[in-house]
């Protein structure tokens, strides 16, 4: 599986006792949703290596104990990224969207002038970043909250912002 087609999970950090559990750190806003896991993608070697799971439970909100069906030495995939298929986020609809879904599209402003065409979404503790390419190939970085985002429209393929004033000044 490529990993164009995949989402970043988790890293494993740690090893948990002494029965080869391994702890997976959940990039996400909704760890539950990842209870029961039945298989997923190591990083290894820039190649995604599935695996199954003989078990993965809820560890401490936003960590999952999991453990790696038929692995001997599960510690050398300490410090590992972990993804899963595209295919298995939930739908979203209306306005909330996943970031991947954004990358390539128009951006345009609120009196639907073009800013450019997103080329990447830099994801931060702080805040989320949308990577806009204007037409001389200059990046141009919004933040992607709600307060900026007037519209996501999966039909038409844009999205829309409400820019501050002085922010492209800053980019251009």
């Amino acid at each position: 599986m490529n990993k164009k087609d995949c989402y970043y999970l988790g890293t494993i950090t740690k090893k948990i006792g002494y029965q080869g559990d391994l702890n997976l750190f959940l990039d996400t806003d909704e760890p539950e949703n990842y209870i029961n896991l039945e298989s997923i993608l190591i990083e290894r070697d820039g190649l995604l290596v599935p695996f199954f799971l003989t078990k993965a439970e809820l560890h401490r909100n936003t960590h999952l104990k999991i453990h790696l069906k038929d692995v001997d030495e599960p510690e050398r995939f300490i410090h590992r990224d972990v993804f899963l298929p595209l295919s298995t986020l939930p739908p979203l609809s209306g306005q909330r969207f996943y970031f991947h879904e954004i990358i390539g599209l128009p951006a345009i402003d609120e009196n639907q002038n073009r800013i450019g065409k997103v080329s990447d979404v830099i994801d931060s503790q702080t805040q989320a970043l949308c990577v806009i390419k204007n037409d001389e190939d200059k990046e141009i970085l919004i933040p992607l909250i709600d307060e900026f985002i007037i519209a996501f429209n999966r039909e038409k393929q844009y999205i829309q912002f409400q820019v501050p004033e002085g922010l492209l000044d800053i980019f251009l």
